[in-house]
């Protein structure tokens, strides 16, 4: 190569990445202005007591006025729970719909797809007053209907501290799987029909087939929707507001509502941004750690 050829060469590497860089300022713009900017103005929140006409540097002493408090541990408690009892069934109830769903034919396929995604289009506001109208403690509830056919007692679903956990459990379990059906249906019918046809060769039934081809083909969309369905869980805050607002005797607060009502019911501004965080640390340690303890096996 000449010498005058190596500068025409330097400049179109240059000029190629410029290019590159100019195709993703947009989106370097909209995550600085709508993720760097409110995470960092959030951690400069929680060093402070703020206040809209003036505040205060008061250092790291929301977060240890965080760690010290009673209701921020048992919100901690009461998600961790919530998380538990919804996302492994949410899971389960997914996957096998899907199943159920595969054999048929393809506008059967479209039609089931809408129906179970369109309580996720739903307005949650609306959903939510369904739901009260399910729970409701007298014995015009449905739910107290149907327990009433079978000679129980009425029972105050979301005013005891004993129930009210559940029916928000419940509720979760009947609703909002839209999204993980469609993904797994898309993740069956992704896989290679060889494999079948090989294990029909063999003589493999449903189950095995189930076993040593579906659900190890399907382990990098599980555990994509484990750690969403997780995310989600612990950021969750309408379902508790709408239904008991952390209620009764806190049974049903989660962090996101407890954080909610530090900001705008108690103007705690400066302790409601300390919580935000190390929610956001918690939630990104359980995701590494499920990547870490579920992902060993799964190929991408």
């Amino acid at each position: 190569m000449t010498q005058s050829a190596r500068p025409i060469k330097r400049r179109k590497i240059r000029g190629d990445g410029g290019w590159g860089y100019a195709f993703i300022a947009v989106a370097l713009v909209v995550f600085a202005l709508f993720t760097a900017y409110p995470v960092a103005s959030a951690f400069v929140i929680s060093l402070q007591e703020y206040k809209p006409l003036g505040s205060s540097f008061i250092g790291f002493d929301n977060y240890a006025n965080t760690f010290q408090d009673a209701l921020f541990w048992k919100s901690i408690r009461n998600t961790i729970v919530y998380t538990v009892l919804t996302v492994p069934v949410a899971l389960l109830l997914s996957f096998a719909v899907a199943i159920l769903i595969l054999p048929l034919k393809k506008w059967m396929q479209t039609t089931f797809k809408a129906v179970y995604y369109l309580p996720a289009v739903a307005s949650g506001v609306a959903l939510s007053v369904v739901w009260l109208w399910i729970f409701d403690p007298m014995p015009s509830g449905i739910l107290n209907k149907l327990i009433g056919a079978f000679g129980l007692s009425n029972e105050n679903w979301l005013g005891s501290s004993s129930t009210a956990m559940f029916s928000l459990v419940f509720m979760a379990w009947l609703s909002s799987h839209g999204t993980s059906i469609i993904i797994y249906l898309a993740a069956l019918l992704g896989i290679d029909t060889s494999y079948y046809e090989a294990a029909d060769l063999d003589g493999a039934s449903f189950l095995q087939k189930l076993r040593y081809i579906v659900i190890p083909c399907l382990k990098p969309t599980t555990l994509f929707l484990l750690v969403t369905g997780v995310i989600g869980s612990f950021q969750v805050f309408q379902n508790a507001y709408m239904m008991t607002g952390g209620g009764p005797d806190n049974a049903t607060t989660m962090v996101g509502l407890l954080i909610f009502n530090n900001a705008f019911k108690y103007f705690e501004f400066g302790k409601a941004a300390a919580q935000s965080l190390v929610l956001a640390i918690l939630i990104a340690g359980v995701s590494l750690a499920q990547f870490k303890f579920f992902g060993k096996e799964v190929e991408y």
